[in-house]
């Protein structure tokens, strides 16, 4: 493959900006999928992507391009210098029409959403060139900058476009004016185009051939593959998703992965169109997969970097940032024996999901599980979601948490990831607790409420700054706890979802934290147990209580909910128990049947409380932080 043939680039955006449709269009213009196979969100291959509308993983896809572009045209015609201009022209016409002359485009469908920055940042790396879309009913928002900012350390071609220019309530003139005042760019620099109509598609595959620059290597130096991701096979095993810096690979090559010092054979290779397409050989500049045949989905990392077994690179690629989760959780099954499933799933998972970290643990009340770690709420839901889909699993969740840092009274340093692990009283001196710094983007009617949200959740107010008229940035450094649990949906609830935020972790503050208990039918419930600030500690405590009143089920016993901090009980509430009318096959007699039959139920029910265990659903583990 001609190497300066290649063009390779991404999609960012905000989430809900009108990636996944541009993508579908773009699949259209360059007849990659035949029409019949056509259909809304193609590159969203997971159900639970198209139920919620979302993209969740990066999905890369190959396609080809003539370019429609004059100026392109003007430089192949110049390729001719010894034929008058009318053959010129004929010559070039045909040229175009040849295969030698078209474009190899390598898409990578991006996220939008906060908790799967990480798939942004692996396809970042993977390519020359973005795409910055932004929706021309919504401008500029939190994430947009988000994405932006990493496209440009990683020294991208940005390439901005505004979307839905075919909606009636489309801002476009003011939505070009903020990326002008974002990029620094002209307006000439800035393409029009509609996802949904197709328009302006065209324009801009000619303006990634013409901006974005070819893919640099030498195709004689050793093989350099970089692995952006990866998934699992039950036939073929792991199969990993490449993009070459050096070299070629070939089908039945012996290769090597530099970091984990493995030894393979590249059992097929091939592009994605975007399904698998065999292709051989994948040469440098290329986007592709290998299927590798490992059959343990730790020997194929995403980060690492592959090469040939003989004829080895001297040195690894770059790889990744290793990715810092936020928010932590414990995952158990409802039935102990399904544990060897979970761990299966959890692997393979793994393997498709580079941000997700976890380690095992075991539980008094819920057995053996895995501690997880999380980007955010919706990362920990989507996990949820797909280990229980793919893997047909049954699930616990435990309430999410951040880690904390203490000072022990011999001044070591100990990480606590769950409220569980939080020494006695008495035995540390000091707590800190994970801040970040957050960016709130809104219009300027919501600044008030925007501001009172923030500082009841304890925010620090850094500045103000205006992206026109209209438009606020709003800057604060907020606990990650206070972040994490429901500061999202209530933001959008203020700002009739106008609002978008973006945060990124800051550094441990010192704070007065308290751990609260959970207490169920006189059972401590671990797996409900949080750590709080002093100042909202009866609050919180008082809200969860009255919350679980309604999550839980009733039972055929009275079951008491109980908040304590140590040994005080600091909240509390009753769930009442469902009585059945045992008195209602009595047809007469003297009133002593019926106290009877009362009295015997009365025992029962009190036998019951002291011996009953109530089963709490696992959707109560996260359901019970939010405030609906």
């Amino acid at each position: 493959m001609d190497q300066s043939k290649i063009r390779n680039f991404c999609i960012i955006a905000h989430i809900d900006h009108g990636k996944s449709t541009l993508a579908d269009r773009m699949l259209e213009v360059t007849n990659t999928v035949e029409a019949r196979q056509m259909k809304e969100q193609l590159l969203d291959q997971m159900d639970l992507e198209r139920e919620r509308g979302i993209t969740i993983k990066l999905a890369p896809v190959r396609m080809e391009w003539h370019p429609k572009n004059p100026k392109i045209q003007d430089t192949i015609i110049k390729q001719f210098p010894n034929s008058n201009s009318q053959s010129k022209t004929e010559n070039c016409e045909l040229k175009i029409e040849n295969s030698d002359l078209k474009y190899i485009l390598n898409l990578i469908d991006t996220p939008g959403h906060v908790d799967f920055s990480y798939e942004v940042s692996r396809s970042l790396a993977a390519v020359e060139g973005a795409l910055l879309l932004v929706d021309a009913t919504q401008g500029v928002e939190a994430q947009t900058l988000s994405t932006l900012y990493a496209a440009l350390e990683h020294n991208l071609v940005i390439i901005p476009v505004v979307n839905k220019i075919d909606l009636a309530a489309a801002r476009v003139d003011e939505v070009t004016e903020e990326i002008i005042k974002l990029l620094g760019c002209s307006k000439n620099d800035i393409y029009y185009a509609s996802g949904k109509t197709g328009e302006g598609v065209e324009e801009i595959l000619d303006a990634i051939v013409e901006k974005v620059p070819a893919p640099t290597g030498d195709q004689s130096a050793p093989l350099r593959a970089l692995i952006f991701d990866s998934n699992y096979d039950p036939y073929r095993g792991v199969v990993a998703y490449l993009r070459l810096f050096d070299g070629q690979l070939s089908k039945d090559d012996e290769i090597q992965l530099m970091e984990t010092k493995k030894f393979g054979r590249s059992e097929d290779v091939g592009v994605f169109r975007p399904k698998y397409l065999p292709h051989s050989p994948l040469s440098v500049g290329e986007i592709g997969y290998v299927v590798t045949g490992f059959r343990d989905v730790s020997e194929a990392a995403v980060g690492d970097t592959v090469t040939h077994k003989k004829n080895q690179a001297l040195s690894p690629l770059p790889g990744y940032k290793k990715v810092k989760p936020f928010v932590f959780a414990s995952i158990f099954c409802t039935e102990s024996d399904q544990y060897p499933n979970l761990k299966e799933a959890i692997d393979k998972l793994k393997l498709n999901d580079a941000s997700l970290s976890f380690d095992a643990e075991s539980s008094e009340a819920l057995g053996h599980g895995f501690r997880c770690g999380f980007l955010g709420l919706l990362h920990m839901d989507i996990v949820r979601e797909r280990l229980e889909r793919e893997f047909d699993l049954d699930l616990v969740i435990t309430s999410p948490t951040v880690s904390y840092k203490v000072i022990l009274n011999n001044n070591t340093e100990a990480v606590i990831e769950k409220a569980t692990d939080l020494p006695l009283a008495g035995s540390y001196r000091t707590m800190f607790e994970p801040w970040a710094d957050l960016e709130v983007i809104t219009p300027k009617e919501y600044i008030g409420n925007i501001m009172e949200l923030t500082r009841n959740k304890r925010g620090v107010y850094i500045n103000t700054e205006y992206l026109d008229t209209e438009r606020v940035i709003i800057k604060y450094q907020i606990p990650i706890n206070e972040l994490i649990i429901d500061y999202y949906d209530l933001l959008k609830s203020i700002s009739s979802g106008y609002a978008s935020l973006n945060y990124e972790f800051s550094e441990y503050k010192e704070a007065q934290l308290q751990k609260v208990d959970i207490i169920i039918a006189e059972d401590r419930v671990d797996a409900l147990s949080f750590i709080i600030h002093s100042s909202k500690a009866q609050s919180e405590a008082r809200r969860i209580v009255d919350r679980l009143k309604n999550l839980i089920p009733r039972q055929n016993f009275e079951v008491k909910i109980q908040a304590a901090i140590g040994s005080n009980i600091i909240a509390s509430n009753r769930i009442s128990p469902m009585r059945k009318d045992v008195t209602a096959k009595l047809y007469g007699g003297d009133v002593t049947r019926k106290n009877k039959l009362l009295d015997k139920q009365k025992k029962g029910k009190k036998k019951m409380k002291m011996m009953g265990r109530v089963n709490i659903p696992s959707d109560v583990f996260v359901k019970v932080l939010r405030n609906d």
